[in-house]
């Protein structure tokens, strides 16, 4: 008589060791989706804490004056031009990585692969974007621990007590570059796992599998990055 196999058995051999998976998703997608919840923890923690500050404060550097550079083209007077461009950028790449998802349910390889690259290119412009604003606003004297002299901060405050600007030119300077920090590490990060998605679609990895599922989940991850941008973007340049 052959030994028949338990329903226990045939559990433990599942991925989730435990019975069915729960709302019918699939193991790897279900835990990058707890992966980006606890991450937006953390960019939550962060914005709060901006915000907590900067509304506290009896002055604030202006964005639309602090702002106002094109490098390259003009130290001033195109107040949240660069920053717009930059937007548009990342959520440019948004939206290819949302037609490399759709090949990819269609199984069309050449055009996961180009829609792909298409994103990749995009997250390099917009960090080397992000590079471009850093070299400026170091060059005007932000960065972490040092601000611009007394006379060079007038400037970007609209109203508020002489006296606070180098406070809270200081605290906007460290937010900002942390910030913005951890979200262009991000954009990074999501580059270089795009990068290896690409490789992998270049060599037929998953037409073998029979499933570019992974580039979906990959997909997850950069719409969540770009997600926080909008956030970023809000508290940083707009408020």
């Amino acid at each position: 008589m052959s030994a028949q196999v338990s329903p226990i058995d045939e559990v433990k051999t599942t991925p989730w060791s435990g019975g069915s998976s729960p709302f019918k998703v699939e193991y790897g997608k279900m835990m990058m989706w707890f992966f980006l919840l606890s991450d937006a923890f953390t960019f939550s923690s962060l914005l709060i804490a901006y915000g907590a500050l900067r509304f506290s404060s009896d002055a604030w550097p202006a964005p639309d004056l602090v702002f106002q550079s094109v490098p390259g083209m003009t130290d001033s007077g195109a107040p949240l031009v660069f920053v717009g461009l930059m937007t548009f950028i990342l959520i440019l790449s948004s939206v290819t990585m949302v037609l490399a998802v759709e090949a990819g349910h269609r199984m069309a390889r050449k055009e996961v692969l180009w829609w792909m690259v298409a994103t990749i290119i995009g997250g390099f412009t917009f960090l080397g974007c992000q590079a471009l604003e850093w070299t400026h606003l170091h060059h005007e004297g932000f960065w972490w621990g040092s601000i611009p002299h007394m006379e060079e901060l007038k400037h970007l405050f609209k109203e508020g007590p002489e006296a606070s600007y180098t406070v809270y030119a200081q605290q906007f300077a460290n937010l900002f570059f942390t910030i913005t920090g951890f979200h262009g590490f991000h954009v990074f990060s999501g580059v270089v796992i795009n990068i290896i998605i690409t490789v992998n679609v270049l060599a037929g990895t998953y037409e073998k599998r029979g499933s570019y599922l992974m580039v979906e989940k990959v997909g997850l991850y950069w719409h969540f990055v770009d997600l926080v941008w909008v956030f970023v973007f809000t508290f940083f340049y707009l408020v």
